[in-house]
């Protein structure tokens, strides 16, 4: 299998609050077992390629149910994360 690596940020628009869909990102990433490392303006996940791609999908969604979202996203096959931090080490 093979693991890779996301940098994903959710921007909700025209919303009164912000924090209940990305709640709502993160609780998917969560649920389905992958790693997730949060910070103030993106979030990394790592996990095998399939379930990462299910899960972006299915988070999407799950946030846009709450209004408008816009979803960006950097996706790597050769540097996912060790560890919890993003920033332990990078494979070369």
């Amino acid at each position: 299998m093979n693991t890779i690596s996301v940098q994903v940020s959710l921007y909700p628009l025209r919303q009164l609050h912000l924090g209940p869909a990305i709640s709502k990102a993160l609780d998917v990433f969560r649920a389905r077992g992958l790693q997730v490392t949060s910070g103030t303006m993106s979030t990394v996940i790592v996990g095998e390629t399939e379930a990462v791609f299910d899960a972006l999908k299915s988070a999407f969604q799950a946030a846009a149910v709450l209004g408008d979202v816009v979803m960006a996203a950097s996706i790597s096959n050769c540097c996912p994360v060790a560890g919890n931090d993003p920033h332990d080490a990078v494979r070369s």
